[in-house]
């Protein structure tokens, strides 16, 4: 089987992780092969995927050191300001707060972190878009539509067996394939977690007054409500309702919908046009036992799938991709085989505690926000305005969600690898 390899890496899945780690170990000079069930261009269409990502600074450097940068900047709206409220009625609250807040500025860490804003908010189909040109430009082979039916691991190399009856043979699969991964599965590799009572309604809007690149996080009992800026004086909205209420939010007639988005919004942006479809997403927590078997790598949601509260969800992936490459490549170049035990190993302790951390995170903040209780909202209030008026603390959690902590891959260092 190794003589007639017919690929370094076989990546299942080529979302938006699984496209940014083949660039990234095609870098490398590896041999990548991407498989996914839909084409790039049903990945791009505005009907696929209405979700905005809040990318982290960090995360943009990895696509600055692929050459995608280029083509996202002029889709990507800096985040420079971040303000977090908490109340109990919807309203202008968001946006002129009279109680508790707490406000992350992008100035305040400008000096540790290059100047660059707290974040980037981007489309997905724009990243997508971008990714797909990228991935074009350098070559690497795509199998879509196609998935993955089954998975064979021997000492040597692993055979992926498609649905259409082809076979590869790699010495590395990486699980790039969601949720519901097949990669994991054939792995035998358990998953825990579980659903919210929740979803999240997300839609885009035009706005009437500029939002200055300052993204509102409302927090209300039902759930956090999001303005997310984006370019062209536009928002991405995500607020989270109860799941039935939600269903029923997706279904509305526009102007129904409009008038209950009047609410939650308030007048502080003006008057608020819906552009586009709306979506509605179930919301669930989900942690692969672990991220590595014989051969066989996880990443982004294959491994781990959280509430979108913090904003981390991608951000998470896309460290898993530059993780991934940094060990992988630098195997290849020591001559080691690139699927060993060793080397996956790497990997799996390099990314494992900190998905953890921020999964644990996450649902911590979600309980702890998402309800009415008078005694939990006088904790977090407590909380919130301490936070607000000490400064380390702030300047701690700004450069954390930033991703400039830690031992970083040279990648979310803007490095080749």
């Amino acid at each position: 089987m190794t003589d007639a390899l017919d690929a370094d890496v076989v990546i299942a899945g080529a979302g938006m992780a699984g496209a940014t780690l083949a660039l990234a170990l095609s870098t490398g000079g590896l041999k990548v092969v991407l498989i996914d069930p839909q084409s790039f261009d049903a990945q791009i269409e505005e009907t696929f995927d209405g979700r905005a990502s809040a990318i982290s600074f960090s995360a943009f450097r990895q696509w600055r050191a692929l050459r995608v940068a280029p083509l996202l900047e002029p889709h990507a709206q800096r985040i420079e300001q971040i303000l977090v409220t908490d109340g109990k009625n919807p309203g202008a609250s968001a946006g002129s707060p009279s109680g508790v807040a707490l406000r992350f500025d992008a100035a305040e860490i400008a000096d540790r972190c290059d100047g660059e804003p707290l974040g980037y908010m981007l489309e997905n189909r724009q990243i997508r878009a971008a990714l797909a040109t990228a991935v074009g430009a350098a070559a690497i082979t795509v199998l879509a539509p196609s998935a993955v039916a089954r998975v064979e691991v021997t000492a040597g190399a692993a055979a992926v067996y498609l649905v259409d009856g082809a076979v590869l043979r790699a010495k590395l699969v990486v699980g790039a394939d969601g949720r519901n991964s097949r990669v994991r599965q054939e792995a035998a590799i358990g998953v825990t977690g579980w659903s919210y009572p929740q979803s999240g309604v997300v839609a885009t809007v035009s706005l009437e007054h500029d939002h200055r690149g300052v993204a509102y996080e409302h927090f209300l009992p039902a759930g956090p409500f999001a303005i997310l800026p984006l370019t062209e004086r536009r928002a991405s909205l995500v607020w989270t309702e109860r799941s039935a209420r939600g269903a029923a939010l997706k279904a509305a007639r526009t102007e129904v919908f409009e008038a209950y988005l009047r609410r939650r919004f308030g007048d502080f942006l003006g008057e608020v046009r819906v552009q586009g479809p709306r979506f509605v997403y179930p919301l669930a927590l989900q942690l692969a036992d672990r991220l590595t078997a014989p051969r066989i790598a996880l990443i982004g949601d294959a491994g781990h799938a959280i509430h979108p509260i913090a904003g981390q969800g991608l951000n998470m992936g896309l460290k898993d991709a530059a993780a991934l490459a940094q060990v992988v490549i630098e195997a290849l170049r020591l001559g080691e085989d690139i699927g060993a035990e060793s080397v996956l190993d790497g990997y799996a302790r390099r990314r494992g505690v900190d998905n953890v951390g921020v999964a644990v995170a996450t649902d911590l903040f979600t309980r702890l926000f998402s309800n009415n209780n008078p005694v939990v909202r006088a904790a977090r209030d407590v909380g919130i305005a301490a936070v607000n008026r000490f400064g380390p603390a702030r300047r701690f959690f700004m450069t954390e969600a930033g991703g400039g902590l830690g031992d970083l891959p040279r990648l979310l260092r803007g490095e080749a690898v």
